[in-house]
């Protein structure tokens, strides 16, 4: 039972691993539990009884790199009416944990198929001298229903498949703004899917396009950031006068799962390979990140035509300790850019209760030198901006309260909206928003009227604000903190 062994040998998942109590023949019966995660996402490597009630439970490292153990997602059944049962989850590799501020693990069953989080209550996280002094967290259930099948995981899942269900749903609409294609395959030969959102004018040959360039799911585990991601595409294709705007003014690339080997593989960091890719940004291989391989070209190509102005470089994530979304910026020597920098997050604090800013923090970590933004930061000029977005896979507590709401799928697409609609106000685009609802006139109308009324497209001050000097014509960022949008919040 409690001999640890040596779980870097763990190899895979279990699959329909029933277990049975020590010295027992014959046939299973009702509450021998039977374990599984071999399906998509799942991860669980080895179970032990430790007694009638009490069972540890190893999380399969990352495939090709035993240093990452945090993700799990795994199913149980087989049980009692009634059946109380502690599963202590033993060789998690982070010692720091929202498990210590109140999280619990998620689950659902069969008959109730809304993930709901365990009561923190039943929940322990501690350091535990039985496992080598690695962090364990312990929590006790109680199954009610015997033909149930439980399932347990370690934040909402959103896999490959429901990602690849999403995206066919979207081209199902033969929306004329919202366009699919496929920039590569990863070395499992799964899609990287990228999405472009915008009016098909801003597509024309020649026309100049000002483009906001968002990732997200480079690291597998990090499932919020899929609903995030999620939330920020149904807005932008969405009928609201504020999408309407945005996609008459900007170009929105979207690579929304930059890592599916490792999400379809229950991979918590890495790829199937076991590279943490958002470290190889600086030089990745078409071999072995070939993912972001194609996702880097296609930027790099986008900074050297003249016609693109690469605005925005978002790349979406979750985070295990802290709570709230914050941001992480780039440190610039230049004192107004590192102030212009800061515009876009105060912004989307304004508009998103769990945003905050006082998490909000810029840097310049030599270990951070290889994630798309700091790569990015230091190759595109002073009129782009690049942020790690970071949402917490716990809660958030809402300024000037000290209560934590755990977020709920929900509540992180809505954060998703919230950063789309922030756009808006940092281009000063609210007059822009009446226009369009009052009346509702149709794309080209707009079009018509929106030429009528100004200078060539994209030299318009409501863009930039204050015309620019820069030689290149592209326009000073600076924006009003202060702009309050017009239109309902979410």
């Amino acid at each position: 039972g409690n001999d640890m062994g040596n779980d870097d040998a763990i190899g895979g998942n279990v699959s329909k691993y029933i277990v049975l109590p020590t010295g027992y023949c014959g046939q299973p019966k009702k509450g021998h539990l039977l374990f599984d995660a071999c399906f998509e996402s799942g991860n669980l490597g080895r179970v032990d009884q430790v007694s009638e009630f009490e069972y540890d439970l190893f999380i399969r490292p990352d495939t090709c790199n035993p240093r990452f153990r945090v993700w799990f997602n795994f199913t149980v059944e087989n049980v009692k009416e009634s059946q109380r049962v502690i599963f202590n989850i033993v060789n998690f590799s982070k010692t720091k944990s929202l498990y210590r501020d109140g999280m619990a693990p998620m689950v659902k069953s069969t008959s109730r198929p809304k993930w709901q989080r365990l009561p923190p209550k039943n929940v322990y996280y501690y350091r535990c001298p039985d496992h080598r002094k690695n962090y364990v967290m312990s929590f006790a259930f109680c199954f009610d229903r015997e033909e149930d099948i439980y399932q347990f995981a370690y934040c909402y899942p959103y896999t490959y498949t429901r990602f690849q269900h999403y995206l066919d749903s979207l081209q199902k609409r033969n929306m004329d703004y919202f366009f699919r294609e496929q920039l590569g395959q990863s070395v499992q030969q799964r899609q990287l899917d990228l999405l472009t959102i915008t009016s098909p004018d801003n597509l024309r040959e020649g026309a100049e396009q000002k483009v906001v360039f968002i990732t997200g799911r480079v690291h597998p585990g990090e499932t919020p950031s899929s609903f995030v991601c999620q939330g920020i595409i149904d807005f932008l294709v969405s009928q609201h006068p504020i999408a309407r705007v945005l996609r008459e003014y900007l170009v929105f690339k979207i690579a929304p799962m930059l890592n599916p080997d490792g999400v379809y593989l229950g991979n918590y960091r890495c790829s199937l390979m076991g590279f943490d890719l958002n470290r190889h940004w600086l030089d990745p291989s078409p071999w072995v990140h070939p993912t972001l391989h194609g996702v880097k070209q296609l930027i790099v190509q986008m900074y050297n035509d003249p016609k693109t102005s690469l605005e925005f470089y978002i790349d979406i994530h979750a985070h295990s300790t802290m709570m709230n979304g914050f941001m992480y910026g780039n440190i610039f020597e230049d004192e107004e850019r590192f102030q212009r920098q800061a515009i876009f997050p105060k912004l989307l604090c304004q508009n998103a209760e769990d945003f905050s800013y006082s998490s909000t923090s810029f840097n310049r970590d030599a270990v951070k030198a290889g994630t798309g933004r700091r790569f990015l930061g230091g190759l595109l000029d002073h009129t782009s901006y690049c942020y790690t977005l970071e949402v917490s896979f716990y809660s958030y507590i809402i300024s000037g309260t000290t209560a934590a709401v755990p977020y709920t799928e929900e509540a992180y697409m809505k954060l998703g909206r919230n950063v789309a609609r922030t756009f808006l106000d940092y281009y000063r685009l609210n007059p822009m928003v009446e226009k369009v609802a009052i009346p509702m006139p149709r794309n080209k109308e707009i079009e018509v009227q929106r030429r009528k009324e100004k200078s060539p497209p994209y030299k318009h001050p409501l863009l930039r604000g204050p015309a620019s000097n820069y030689p290149n014509g592209k326009g000073d960022k600076k924006s009003s903190v202060n702009h309050k949008d017009p239109s309902t919040p979410f």
